[in-house]
């Protein structure tokens, strides 16, 4: 049975909404990373089904703030329209196959997501995608992607990477990956709400986070323009590497 607001104590409550103000932050400063930064944290609190329908709305609107400061959505959607139609039937499938998990593998199976996406993060390997590869490739990352998004809440594996080897200018990069997280973010809601893992409470509880959204935001914008960027990524992947480890070993 899903958790209500009503089940939730004064600590998992202070926990939840200091995580959307974290990783709202986090997105401010970098344009990436909400779910993946605020997920884990949640997962500690109230564990991976019940924290995935909490993500979905302050994710979609942390997306639409910085899809709108970024431009080119037009061009990004004509260019990986083929990626994201495809994000969508994987999806659906990586959460049948998470309805019928328990929430310990599940959580496990997060934990190595998330170490792969920081030591890729850490790593930086210098992908590049040879000419006439991406028509190809777009659709598989989209499945592959869309499939770890529907089991585990993860939006980053393999669609950053993916994105990177093309070498887009930072704006065109950032627009293409806001994209497919919204669309991902928009059928995870269908699809949890179809196996009753989307609440009322959920709703309430996930639109009041907006306003630790916006906030974040606005003020990961501000630390943007007195701080490395470089730094505070590797602050995030630090934290992230180390809540990846409890993840395995709770």
């Amino acid at each position: 049975m899903p958790i209500t607001a009503f089940d939730l104590t004064t600590v998992e409550i202070i926990t939840i909404f200091a995580a959307y103000l974290f990783a709202a932050t986090a997105k401010g400063i970098t344009g990436l990373g909400f779910s993946t930064t605020c997920l884990p944290i949640l997962v500690f609190a109230i564990g991976l089904k019940d924290a995935l329908s909490l993500v979905l709305i302050p994710s979609i609107c942390s997306n639409l703030v910085v899809m709108r400061q970024v431009g080119q959505f037009k061009s990004t959607i004509l260019r990986f329209w083929p990626m994201l139609l495809a994000t969508i039937p994987s999806l659906l499938l990586g959460l049948w196959v998470l309805s019928g998990t328990d929430g310990a593998t599940a959580k496990i199976i997060l934990g190595l997501v998330l170490l792969m996406w920081c030591s890729f993060s850490f790593l930086k390997p210098d992908l590049r995608l040879p000419s006439g590869l991406e028509d190809r490739l777009a659709p598989i990352s989209g499945i592959c992607t869309g499939f770890l998004n529907g089991l585990t809440g993860s939006q980053v594996m393999p669609v950053v990477p993916f994105l990177m080897s093309l070498h887009l200018g930072r704006n065109a990069f950032i627009q293409a990956a806001n994209c497919s997280f919204t669309i991902s973010s928009l059928i995870m809601m269908v699809g949890l709400g179809y196996l009753g893992l989307f609440t009322g409470s959920d709703v309430v509880i996930s639109t009041l986070g907006v306003l630790c959204v916006f906030i974040g935001v606005k003020v990961g914008a501000a630390i943007r323009e007195r701080l490395s960027e470089k730094t505070f990524q590797k602050m995030i992947l630090s934290i992230l590497t180390t809540v990846s480890i409890g993840l395995l070993m709770s």
